[in-house]
């Protein structure tokens, strides 16, 4: 482990501030989507016209007709949207010059297909129904403390998606909105992504890099086995023992940075629960031998990161 160096970290500090800054303009262009227009009033009062909200999706809703009220909704919508308009333009010029920064000072190390993972997630707002975790989080946390990790702590050609089924209601009608699969999400990533048939809860691409969807064991009246959507070709959840665990703790989100300089924010655990977590899989004894050894050394690197960086 070692830190890293002072100018890649002030690089990294600025960039997330920017990344910030941009997470937030989106969330207001967001209530500026669609637009308004005055309508023309009916033949018996031709003079007459109406206000109307537009959806992106071509939806239509009349807000009344014109008056001194509705005459400010108009020019305030409006004012709202370039002002957004500009201040989203500004911020994605800016991120493109910290993309650049990035990569010149090597400030990042994630795969960009975790990060263009991660950034699909959240431009089709599907990220809050899930939480990074195992070998990927250690990622979230080197990002946080400034540091770089060893290389043996890291490897790994998969991760692993922690997916909330206490949400499920509203992750189907997202999903609707955005896709008509989960797989069909990963593919507008990497189109080469399929379902393995003898584990119907990965996706693995052509340079055999893996997704895997899972979910913490049944309760109850809880269902499973889950499919996430009625495409024929997609995930079928699979119950992962104690995710419990990694779902009711508290979560630890961060900036995380690609090779290539690229941006997304990482949701994962706290790192204590990380540590606790792994250091509960190392002493299960069906577990394989070399997985155990892995972590058992992923806990004591986090529980570093924790007594050093992570206060």
């Amino acid at each position: 482990m070692e830190e890293i160096n002072p100018t890649a970290a002030r690089q990294y500090i600025d960039a997330v501030a920017t990344f910030e800054a941009w997470e937030e303009a989106r969330q207001e262009a967001a209530q500026v989507r669609g637009g308004m227009y005055w309508h023309a009033g009916p033949p018996a009062a031709p003079h007459a016209r109406y206000l109307v909200r537009t959806t992106p999706a071509g939806a239509e809703t009349s807000l009344g007709p014109q008056t001194p009220e509705t005459q400010v909704m108009y020019d305030r919508f409006m004012q709202r949207k370039q002002e957004s308009t500009e201040r989203m333009a500004g911020l994605k010029a800016a991120l493109d010059q910290h993309r650049r920064l990035n990569r010149a000072l090597r400030v990042g190390r994630v795969e960009p297909l975790v990060v263009n993972l991660l950034v699909r997630l959240a431009d089709t707002q599907l990220s809050p129904h899930f939480r990074v975790v195992g070998t990927h989080a250690l990622y979230a946390y080197e990002a946080a403390a400034g540091v770089r990790l060893d290389a043996g702590a890291l490897a790994t050609r998969d991760i692993d998606l922690l997916w909330d089924t206490r949400k499920r209601i509203q992750f189907a009608t997202q999903l609707a909105r955005v896709d008509s699969s989960m797989l069909g999400v990963l593919k507008k990533v990497d189109n080469t992504f399929r379902i393995r048939q003898s584990q119907k809860y990965t996706a693995v691409n052509k340079d055999g890099f893996e997704v895997d969807i899972i979910r913490h064991e049944r309760v109850d009246d809880d269902p499973h086995p889950i499919k996430l959507s009625d495409d024929d070709d997609d995930f079928w959840v699979a119950q992962a023992r104690r995710a419990n665990v990694l779902l009711d703790a508290p979560e630890f989100s961060t900036v995380i940075v690609a090779t290539n300089g690229t941006m997304a924010r990482m949701n994962t655990v706290a790192p204590a629960t990380f540590v606790a977590f792994k250091r509960w899989l190392a002493g299960q004894r069906d577990r394989d031998a070399l997985k155990r050894r892995r972590d058992e050394l992923q806990a004591a690197v986090v529980q570093r990161l924790v007594d050093e960086y992570l206060q």
